[in-house]
Protein backbone atom coordinates (compact mmCIF):
# COMPACT_ATOMS: atom_id res chain seq x y z
CA UNK A 1 0.00 0.00 0.00
CA UNK A 2 1.14 3.34 -0.94
CA UNK A 3 1.85 6.84 0.85
CA UNK A 4 -0.80 8.19 -0.80
CA UNK A 5 -3.01 5.68 -0.18
CA UNK A 6 -2.39 5.32 3.91
CA UNK A 7 -3.25 9.50 3.67
CA UNK A 8 -6.68 8.71 2.17
CA UNK A 9 -7.56 6.29 4.58
CA UNK A 10 -6.18 8.77 7.35
CA UNK A 11 -8.26 11.53 5.94
CA UNK A 12 -11.25 9.27 5.51
CA UNK A 13 -11.32 7.96 8.96
CA UNK A 14 -10.68 11.63 10.55
CA UNK A 15 -13.34 13.35 8.79
CA UNK A 16 -15.98 10.60 9.14
CA UNK A 17 -15.29 10.93 13.00
CA UNK A 18 -15.55 14.43 13.03
CA UNK A 19 -18.89 14.34 10.73
CA UNK A 20 -20.83 12.15 13.39
CA UNK A 21 -19.14 14.31 16.08
CA UNK A 22 -21.04 17.41 14.24
CA UNK A 23 -24.01 15.82 13.24
CA UNK A 24 -24.91 14.77 17.06
CA UNK A 25 -24.27 18.02 18.00
CA UNK A 26 -26.43 19.78 15.80
CA UNK A 27 -30.11 19.50 16.92
CA UNK A 28 -32.53 18.23 14.49
CA UNK A 29 -36.29 19.45 14.45
CA UNK A 30 -37.43 17.38 17.70
CA UNK A 31 -34.00 18.94 19.19
CA UNK A 32 -31.35 16.13 18.44
CA UNK A 33 -28.52 14.68 21.16
CA UNK A 34 -27.56 18.26 20.84
CA UNK A 35 -30.38 18.92 23.50
CA UNK A 36 -29.37 15.68 25.60
CA UNK A 37 -26.68 17.44 27.14
CA UNK A 38 -28.33 20.80 28.93
CA UNK A 39 -28.47 22.50 25.43
CA UNK A 40 -25.17 22.04 24.09
CA UNK A 41 -26.61 23.39 20.36
CA UNK A 42 -27.22 27.24 20.12
CA UNK A 43 -26.43 28.07 24.38
CA UNK A 44 -22.77 26.93 23.65
CA UNK A 45 -22.55 27.89 19.96
CA UNK A 46 -24.49 31.23 19.96
CA UNK A 47 -27.40 31.86 17.67
CA UNK A 48 -25.69 31.85 14.46
CA UNK A 49 -24.02 28.46 15.42
CA UNK A 50 -26.45 25.86 13.32
CA UNK A 51 -25.72 28.28 10.00
CA UNK A 52 -21.98 27.84 10.66
CA UNK A 53 -22.31 23.88 11.59
CA UNK A 54 -24.07 23.17 8.62
CA UNK A 55 -21.74 24.61 6.18
CA UNK A 56 -18.78 22.96 7.99
CA UNK A 57 -21.00 19.52 7.58
CA UNK A 58 -21.93 20.30 3.94
CA UNK A 59 -17.82 21.26 3.49
CA UNK A 60 -16.81 17.81 5.22
CA UNK A 61 -19.16 15.53 3.51
CA UNK A 62 -17.76 17.22 0.27
CA UNK A 63 -14.04 16.42 1.20
CA UNK A 64 -15.65 12.43 2.35
CA UNK A 65 -17.29 12.29 -1.01
CA UNK A 66 -14.00 13.43 -3.15
CA UNK A 67 -11.74 11.48 -0.97
CA UNK A 68 -13.87 8.31 -0.98
CA UNK A 69 -13.66 8.75 -4.87
CA UNK A 70 -9.63 8.91 -5.18
CA UNK A 71 -9.72 5.88 -3.08
CA UNK A 72 -12.24 3.92 -5.43
CA UNK A 73 -9.86 5.03 -8.36
CA UNK A 74 -6.89 4.03 -6.86
CA UNK A 75 -7.73 0.92 -5.42
CA UNK A 76 -9.49 0.33 -8.92
CA UNK A 77 -6.85 1.05 -10.65
CA UNK A 78 -4.08 -0.73 -8.87
CA UNK A 79 -6.55 -4.15 -9.13
CA UNK A 80 -7.20 -3.26 -12.79
CA UNK A 81 -3.52 -3.29 -13.17
CA UNK A 82 -2.61 -6.64 -11.07
CA UNK A 83 -5.12 -8.24 -12.86
CA UNK A 84 -3.78 -7.39 -16.79
CA UNK A 85 -0.51 -8.39 -15.14
CA UNK A 86 -1.71 -11.66 -14.41
CA UNK A 87 -3.67 -12.36 -17.57
CA UNK A 88 -0.34 -11.44 -19.57
CA UNK A 89 1.85 -13.80 -17.56
CA UNK A 90 -1.02 -16.21 -17.89
CA UNK A 91 -1.12 -15.82 -21.77
CA UNK A 92 2.86 -16.08 -22.32
CA UNK A 93 3.05 -19.25 -19.96
CA UNK A 94 0.51 -20.68 -21.93
CA UNK A 95 2.14 -19.41 -25.50
CA UNK A 96 5.52 -20.96 -24.60
CA UNK A 97 4.01 -23.83 -23.23
CA UNK A 98 2.41 -24.25 -27.06
CA UNK A 99 5.74 -23.27 -28.29
CA UNK A 100 7.63 -25.68 -26.91
CA UNK A 101 6.61 -29.49 -27.95
CA UNK A 102 6.85 -32.32 -25.50
CA UNK A 103 9.41 -35.10 -25.76
CA UNK A 104 8.19 -38.36 -26.17
CA UNK A 105 9.79 -40.50 -24.13
CA UNK A 106 10.41 -41.61 -20.33
CA UNK A 107 10.06 -38.93 -17.85
CA UNK A 108 13.31 -37.80 -16.53
CA UNK A 109 13.15 -38.28 -12.24
CA UNK A 110 14.88 -36.07 -9.60
CA UNK A 111 17.54 -36.71 -7.74
CA UNK A 112 15.67 -38.46 -3.82
CA UNK A 113 18.06 -35.93 -1.63
CA UNK A 114 16.27 -32.87 -3.35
Amino acid sequence: MGVFSVLLYTAAVIIAILLICLILVQPSKGGGLGTAFGGVGEGVFGAQAMSHLSKITVWLITIFFVVTLLLAAVTGHKGNVSAAAGKSSIAKASASAKAVPAEPGPAKKAPAGK
